[in-house]
């Protein structure tokens, strides 16, 4: 029979194992956010993955903080939504003593991030947990077209503004339970980007700083991680695109907003206490390298 020292277990400062199971809380809480309050950038379009992640936050007893920057939408082919739509639709899923409300902030200017913060504490008081979804669409290009301007705009907005954003979410962060930030990247690191240059290395750099921002704010009881959401269908998939790349989903259909936001909001809740600094892709299988064509 082996025989271990008898200090093995007593050593100084560290601490006596845990019973099985006496730490779990056997069932499942339907409102595992209710008293907390989330603040998700990027929320202004009902078919949006912001929107998504809102809504069940509200759905799980959050007091939920929709950010939004208009002239961006404007800009795109799919426009602009209608905002009060958006926040009431929301609204609809919150508890009934849960605050949902909206701000609009341009993350692109250098102090956007801090301002948005502020406001976001004004209103409520205190935010839990920071799901930075928003990100810059277009305004890329391949390596031989990509200009310094273009890769400026996609690091301030992609990359500069989530940073901020985290280290004014610390210093409002009171210490109290339930500290949570989760990034959102993109499959860069598994496949190429075509035509998306600046965005790729943005995002690279998302998923670069986890572990060392979950490092910096472990000690403020701050968890940090990072999703990639993978292909989800924001308004933008054609028939042809989707013919181009449906053998690579081995589920036979592509990413739907709420498939990330269940993880996303899942990494917000104590279900996840004990996950930090981990950059999690949520893909249904994607296969970039499966012969396109064959099923």
């Amino acid at each position: 029979m082996l025989c271990l020292p008898a200090f093995i277990g007593d050593v100084a400062g560290m601490p006596e194992p845990v019973p099985p199971d006496t730490d779990v809380a056997h069932g499942r809480d339907p409102y595992p956010l209710s008293g907390r309050t989330v603040l998700v950038t990027g929320a202004s379009r009902r078919g949006g993955i912001g929107y998504a992640i809102a809504g069940l936050a509200a759905s799980y007893g959050a007091s939920t903080v929709l950010h939004h920057f208009q002239p961006h939408d404007h800009a795109q082919d799919w426009g602009a939504d209608d905002l009060d739509a958006v926040v009431e639709a929301v609204r609809q899923r919150a508890l009934d003593d849960a605050v949902v409300t909206e701000i609009g902030a341009d993350l692109a200017d250098p102090g956007g991030p801090a301002r948005l913060m502020d406001a976001a504490v004004d209103l409520v008081g205190h935010v839990d947990v920071l799901i930075c979804n928003h990100a810059l669409t277009g305004q890329d290009a391949t390596l031989g077209e990509v200009t310094a301007e273009r890769l400026d705009a996609h690091w301030a907005v992609d990359a500069r503004s989530s940073i901020l954003l985290a280290q004014t979410f610390a210093r409002q962060h009171d210490g109290r339970a339930g500290g949570s930030i989760v990034f959102l990247t993109s499959g860069q690191g598994l496949g190429p980007l075509p035509g998306e240059i600046a965005y790729a290395a943005a995002k690279a750099a998302m998923a670069g700083l986890t572990t060392t921002i979950a490092d910096e704010l472990g000690d403020l009881g701050i968890r940090v991680n990072t999703v990639n959401p993978g292909p989800v269908d924001t308004g933008y998939l054609t028939e042809d695109m989707w013919n181009l790349v449906a053998p690579m989903f081995p589920f036979g259909r592509y990413g739907r907003p709420a498939d990330p936001a269940r993880l996303i909001v899942w990494l917000a809740t104590d279900d996840a206490a004990w996950i930090t600094g981990q950059t999690i892709n949520t893909e249904g299988g994607f296969g970039r390298w499966r012969p396109r064509g064959r099923s």
